[in-house]
């Protein structure tokens, strides 16, 4: 399975992590430089965790992201389920 967030849709970021040599200015030297750079990813902050679905009386396992579990905290689980089935009926048309 991808490392995506089934209700937000975060995935992986890109970016590039920098490698600093020399004297700050502050420090009377000539200033910071980047000798170095080297690519990276920010990865989303991924959990696998089991709802209540009150509508289908059971539970759903899910692959949900910090900020996602804030979401399903505020809207309910039922509502997002409701959502998610809106935006995958949007993309399949």
């Amino acid at each position: 399975m991808s490392r995506v967030c089934t209700v937000t849709g975060k995935r992986f970021g890109k970016g590039r992590c920098y490698r600093y040599r020399g004297i700050a200015k502050k420090n009377k030297g000539i200033g910071l430089n980047i000798t170095g750079s080297s690519k990276r990813q920010y990865r989303p902050n991924l959990f696998v965790q089991k709802f209540w679905s009150s509508e289908q009386e059971r539970f759903i396992s899910l692959k949900v992201s910090a900020h996602g579990i804030r979401i399903i905290d505020k809207v309910g689980f039922d509502g997002v389920l409701k959502r998610m089935k809106k935006r995958d009926a949007l993309a399949n048309a």
